[in-house]
């Protein structure tokens, strides 16, 4: 019998359907039953990277255009496309119909607006060889997607556009396919790990409803930021039950300032326990309220259920050929949720959050949005009608 085992440890070692229980208003409501370990604030750097970096690689004082408010309006749209291939053109068209039915996007994107998105680049790049599928096809964001994104932010207004994550392999960009896209659409990369192009990382306050961290530090291009887009990839995770736009996020924290040994490759300051974790739900929680997301956006065309990369042996290939899209990540993730045939206000302790806490309902009770899917509208298809129920990690 093949067995998981978590993100974390391989990386350590390497250097039916529910919809019935979530269409009714049940009013189950999560308790959490106690208060996170480490609830203290947190700072895991020298205490002389809390200033911003010197003159010359200061991040820029002015905006180039009106900024967006502090956190993303309250939306409770999402929009449900269907889609069963990679095909720029044809993504595309699929995306602005979907940016459309949610109203357009002149309310995100500003004329000249520097927008940054944030892929799922999860893993390495070591096993390519020996998967079943492009990893692009597995369990990170597609590349065609993200240059298809791009496109409509250029016809919508957009200025400078950026592409980053936090990379555990150097080679991520040119390997999957990014380094051409951003060649394409005319692209920044930028690895969150290192601090370039400026000196040093900086701080990223997180605010009043902060549940770990006061305060992140990050790579400055962060600041530069207008509009912040997650798109992430539909998948299962051993630990948070999903991991979809809100815990996309954990990839802006560096490898290096977020590990408990410096060895390690992989942000072991941010969990808790691997037999049930209270801590990483609430790191992702303060992450978005630290870089709020003012689009969101979930890869669900082909994925795999049953793990989040190869570092779960059981993941399997499935193809849901589905796209979701909003304006707020609470409510994208929790209709992506229940497309994968979960209860998104599913009470903590139970599937799909059997090993943490439900970080949905955290984002929720922090202000982000709601994850109840009567108060969420939905365009596009209807979830009874898509659904395509996914195998959980363990």
């Amino acid at each position: 019998m093949k067995t998981s085992i978590h993100r974390r440890q391989f990386l350590k070692l390497m250097g039916t359907s529910l919809l019935s229980l979530f269409l009714q208003q049940c009013g189950i409501r999560p308790t959490l039953t106690e208060s996170p370990a480490g609830t203290s604030t947190v700072s895991p750097v020298p205490s002389q990277m809390a200033t911003m970096p010197s003159s010359e690689t200061a991040v820029p004082s002015q905006t180039a255009v009106p900024p967006l408010t502090a956190t993303p309006s309250y939306q409770t749209v999402a929009a449900i496309g269907q889609i069963n291939a990679y095909e720029v053109s044809q993504l595309r068209n699929k995306l602005q119909d979907m940016f459309q039915q949610l109203g357009g996007l002149e309310d995100v994107i500003r004329p000249g607006a520097r927008v940054t998105i944030k892929p799922n680049l999860t893993g390495n790049t070591w096993s390519d060889s020996t998967l079943p599928a492009p990893a692009t096809e597995l369990f990170v964001t597609h590349p065609a997607l993200v240059q298809a994104l791009s496109e409509l932010l250029i016809d919508a207004g957009a200025g400078k556009i950026r592409i980053v994550d936090g990379l555990g392999d150097e080679t991520i960009f040119r390997a999957w396919g990014y380094t051409d896209v951003a060649a394409r659409v005319n692209a920044d990369l930028v690895d969150l790990c290192k601090p370039a192009p400026y000196k040093d990382f900086v701080a990223f306050p997180v605010g009043p409803n902060r549940q770990i961290y006061d305060v992140f530090y990050m790579n400055a291009a962060l600041k530069e930021v207008d509009v912040f887009i997650s798109f992430a990839k539909m998948k299962c995770h051993s630990t948070t039950g999903v991991t979809l736009s809100l815990k996309n996020l954990i990839g802006l924290a560096p490898i290096s300032l977020y590990r408990r040994d410096e060895k390690q490759n992989h942000r072991s300051a941010f969990h808790e326990s691997e037999n049930y974790d209270r801590r990483l739900p609430r790191v992702a929680i303060d992450l978005n309220l630290a870089m709020p997301v003012h689009l969101a956006l979930i890869d669900g065309i082909k994925t795999v259920e049953a793990g989040a990369g190869v570092w779960d042996p059981g993941y399997n290939p499935v193809q849901p050929g589905l796209m979701i899209a909003s304006k707020n990540p609470v409510a994208a993730d929790s209709v992506s949720t229940a497309l994968m045939g979960f209860d998104p206000d599913a009470p903590s302790g139970s599937n799909p959050f059997s090993y943490a806490d439900n970080h949905l309902f955290l984002a929720r009770e922090a202000g982000l949005g709601t994850n109840q899917l009567q108060d969420i509208g939905t365009v596009g298809a209807e979830i009874a009608n898509v659904v395509f129920p996914f195998k959980t990690v363990r």
